[in-house]
């Protein structure tokens, strides 16, 4: 059969249909209640139980991985930074208190490799099944002229659902409060321009080499640690606790996150050396010359949430995190912020 003109240019239907078929058992997996289509139609659809809520609220959030991805294709590991996808749209939802629904996701490449997609995906529907929700649809888009050979891109969309009256928005928030930090997993997938700039620019280093100050294992490996989905946490905590506000600290660190939901009268004040720091980081600030302050604008330094509650509950709150084998630690608290102050004070 003669090769198509559409092939020759650089893009495969037939092959990106066959892809569509070899992954509709993972994509199958992450199906819940609710949904009532298959892959390969046109649009995913899902149908909310309304009778399980007073006033239901849709919440929705996009996102991407970013450099972290270069990182995937220079030691051909694949298979998790679906899961950092998933983890970094649904950990902005949960801080509302929403449960996620469904997602749909994005890859982008310039020339479609079947065993690179299928592990791409592999990890985007284990990342849907640890949030707890359904993998709808999604886009394979071939792009020959836009990424060189090797690389591609994702984006992924989540939808969830909160009850109105339940909504956490930080309006609670007050003087005297406490803020609790539950642990990264390490980078999650914030800053990765710089840190491949220190690594492999400045230091040399190849991603096969072993850093022994960071780790036992490839810095490459390392490096793809997968983003931490606090979702059933989340879940769990705000079914016994009334949480008056929730961040996810991603790109922008605690400096940019915090504020987005503090009240105008409100600072919060971080305690610096009030938790564990995973040894990645303390190697990063060294050999990069990075300074604290643009530390803590971004990375998360070893938090990956951060929990505004009542100081008469903290303990309890830990308490349960522990049982969910969730590192957590009270790491500050919010006092009263004059007009000329900083939204975030770091104190030793």
């Amino acid at each position: 059969m003669e090769k198509s003109r559409y092939a020759q240019a650089g893009v495969n239907i037939d092959q990106a249909n066959k892809l569509v078929e070899d992954i509709k058992p993972l994509v199958e997996s992450t199906f819940k209640r609710g949904v009532l289509t298959h892959i390969g139609g046109f649009a995913g659809m899902f149908a909310l139980d309304i009778d399980r809520f007073k006033e239901p609220v849709l919440v929705s959030s996009t996102d991407g991985v970013g450099t972290k991805v270069k990182i995937a294709s220079m030691i051909g590991i694949h298979n998790t930074v679906g899961i950092d996808l998933v983890a970094m749209c649904v950990n902005d939802i949960i801080v509302c208190g929403a449960s996620p629904l469904f997602f749909l996701d994005y890859f982008a490449t310039g020339r479609l490799e079947p065993s690179t997609a299928y592990e791409v995906i592999e990890g985007i529907a284990n990342g849907c099944k640890e949030a707890g929700c359904s993998l709808i649809g999604g886009e394979t888009a071939e792009m020959p002229g836009i990424y060189s050979p090797g690389e591609y891109d994702l984006a992924g969309f989540v939808v969830g659902v909160v009850d109105r009256e339940t909504i956490i928005d930080g309006s609670e928030i007050a003087v005297g409060h406490v803020i609790i930090g539950l642990a990264s997993s390490g980078l999650h997938s914030n800053g990765f321009s710089l840190v491949r700039k220190i690594f492999f620019e400045e230091l040399k280093l190849n991603p096969t080499d072993i850093v022994k100050e960071i780790s036992n294992q490839p810095i490459g490996e390392v490096l793809l640690t997968p983003t931490k989905i606090y979702a059933n946490t989340i879940a769990h905590l705000i079914k016994q606790y009334r949480i008056a506000g929730m961040v996810h600290i991603t790109g922008g660190g605690f400096t940019d996150n915090i504020p987005r939901i503090l009240p105008k009268a409100c600072k919060a004040v971080i305690k610096k050396n009030s938790w564990p720091r995973q040894p990645i980081f303390e190697f990063l600030q060294k050999k990069g010359e990075i300074s604290e302050e643009e530390m803590f604008r971004t990375f998360n330094c070893g938090i990956g949430m951060a929990l505004i509650l009542p100081e008469d509950i903290a303990q309890d709150v830990i308490f349960q995190c522990k049982a969910m084998n969730e590192d957590a630690y009270i790491i500050g608290y919010i006092d009263a912020k004059k007009e000329t102050e900083n939204s975030v004070e770091y104190i030793d």
